[in-house]
């Protein structure tokens, strides 16, 4: 069994936050004597500048947002945007759509994207509009081409990665501190987060798992010492209209946001786009499918579920291996 690596006996860890992708990022970093903490602030922000400039669908330049606005035929794309969008269709593919990359329509009709929220009066797309959105975009309709590294415009499909390029941004963000030579660090964006190496007395990043709002209960702790923690769920992009939350993660499949009891899903995996992507997919599939897709594949996975009896989990073995519960 291979020894994690010890971090120097006199490091110490600096931080280092700020504001991406419509979120918050932050850094905790063990720096040696002679380490320039400058070095660690020019990599982050470098590496994050170029996430923006490839995945945003807020900022009308970016790459993600050319292709949206791009006439029919087939778009190239870059080797950075190709690294998302393969791995995401291929999980549309395995979960018959639980993720799609392709939903941008559908999010700006139900008010989650740049346009902004529906006016009060409209809160609620009618269903002209829904199977509008729904026709115009759709995982199937991008065919992508490997050898071309391109993919398909069929005309007013809009790309919303947000489901999977967060926890991407956090690779990114870890291996550019490896590559400059911070091999021990915890990166987070917007929740999601990775862990390498240990901090300097030699213990792993040991990190809570976001609960629910108003959950009850003790602290659940998974430590990422090469590992990443995702987490997906409808506490704080949503809306209530007639007496109903409307989340915003969106079932492709029904044009709608998911009603399906699920207040969160969390994913630990050797990488964060790998478990954000996960999280996601999970949480359309819901309490039933979900836990039990999760299980065959040997994910770890945690679900918290709303029931009128209360709320409660359900784990699968592999994430009950790695959690931690302190008094």
């Amino acid at each position: 069994m291979t020894r994690p690596p010890s971090a120097m006996a006199d490091g110490r860890i600096h931080r280092l936050a700020g504001q991406t992708m419509g979120t918050v990022w932050s850094i905790h970093v063990v720096l040696g004597p002679s380490d320039d903490p400058a070095t660690v602030g020019r990599a982050a922000v470098s590496t994050l500048d170029h996430q923006v400039a490839t995945f945003s669908h807020w900022d009308p330049t970016s790459e993600l947002s050319r292709f949206n606005a791009a006439p029919p035929g087939r778009v190239p794309v870059s080797a950075e945007l190709w690294a998302v969008i393969e791995p995401a269709l291929a999980l549309a593919r395995e979960t018959d759509g639980a993720l799609d990359p392709a939903l941008g329509a559908l999010v700006d009709l139900w008010g989650f994207g740049p346009p902004g929220p529906r006016p009060a009066d409209r809160r609620l797309p009618p269903d002209t509009e829904i199977m509008a959105a729904r026709a115009c975009g759709g995982w199937r309709r991008l065919e992508p081409d490997a050898a071309t590294r391109s993919l398909r415009q069929p005309g007013g499909l809009r790309l919303d990665l947000s489901g999977i390029a967060k926890g991407h941004a956090v690779d990114r963000l870890s291996e550019a501190l490896s590559a400059a030579g911070f091999d021990h660090h915890l990166v987070e964006i917007g929740g999601e987060l990775r862990g390498q190496g240990v901090k300097p007395d030699g213990l792993p990043w040991w990190v809570e798992i976001e609960s629910p709002p108003g959950a009850a209960g003790p602290r659940t702790l998974v430590a990422l010492h090469g590992l990443a923690l995702a987490t997906s769920g409808d506490a704080e992009r949503a809306f209530e209209a007639a007496g109903h939350r409307y989340g915003h993660t969106l079932d492709g499949r029904t044009g709608r946001p998911i009603d399906n009891g699920l207040a969160a899903v969390s994913v630990v995996a050797d990488t964060a786009r790998q478990a954000d992507a996960l999280a996601t997919a999970l949480t359309v599939m819901g309490p039933l499918a979900g836990p039990a897709w999760a299980e065959a594949r040997g994910i770890a996975a945690l679900f918290r579920v709303r029931s009128v009896a209360g709320p409660r989990e359900i784990a699968t073995a592999a994430a009950r291996d790695m959690m931690d519960e302190p008094a």
